[in-house]
């Protein structure tokens, strides 16, 4: 099958207090979603690339494709309202095809090749797998209210889930195709759809990297740069 690097770039600057969309953004001499295009664009078993971006960004996308001379982009499609609705518009492109669809958020420009390369292979025994790291913090889980603690999950069983997640092209829109008839369906993750509607899928863990951290807050930028240069 093929391998389908599925970059979704339709967020907000919001949290980062910037007036573009914080995968336009340059750092380190590049666009934030360059940068991430880049290690896609060269990793051998990316077959090819589609952006979901807003809508109001495509003809920026297009810009930034066309300087840095990716071969890959075979797709550029807008997105909607929610993440999930990004992962939707992909699907709906590779519809009639059956493929692996490795799933990455744009602003994760630190994302390596070892990584989807690890998430490429589990794909070979697993129609499922995440890329994440084990917690190193304590995590609670507060009450109703949101005030006091409710629970204190065992810190060894629990990961920060990371991307790119990667899942046979079926599986995906099965579980989607489910969710979509659930009146109370919303999601900020893909694996949470396969895991909620098709709990039979287990999802196999890829090891992830403490730095392939998502630019979000503006303090996250001078921590990529010096990791970007180093």
């Amino acid at each position: 099958m093929k391998n389908i690097g599925v970059i979704l770039a339709g967020g907000s600057g919001r949290r980062l207090g910037s007036d573009l969309p914080k995968q336009f953004i340059v750092i380190a001499g590049k666009t934030v979603l360059a940068h991430t295009l880049h290690t896609f664009e060269e990793h051998k078993r990316i077959d090819e690339i589609i952006i979901v971006v807003h809508k109001d960004y495509i003809k920026e996308t297009e810009e930034i494709v066309r300087l840095e001379g990716f071969q890959k982009v075979k797709h550029i499609v807008p997105g909607g309202k929610e993440r999930y609705h990004s992962t939707l518009a992909a699907l709906n492109v590779y519809k009639a095809e059956r493929c692996n669809l490795i799933i990455h958020d744009a602003v994760r420009l630190l994302v390596t090749s070892q990584i989807i390369d690890d998430v490429i292979e589990a794909l070979e025994n697993n129609e499922a797998c995440t890329t994440a790291i084990p917690s190193t913090d304590t995590i609670l889980q507060s009450d109703s209210s949101r005030q006091f603690v409710n629970n204190i999950p065992d810190r060894s069983t629990l990961f920060q889930v990371q991307t790119p997640q990667g899942f046979h092209s079926d599986i995906l829109t099965e579980a989607y195709n489910k969710a979509l008839m659930d009146s109370d369906f919303f999601s900020t993750d893909d694996c949470g759809v396969v895991k909620r509607y098709m709990p039979e899928i287990p999802i196999k863990i890829i090891k992830g990297l403490p730095f392939n951290i998502k630019l979000t807050y503006k303090e996250d930028i001078s921590i990529i740069e010096k990791l970007l240069l180093s």
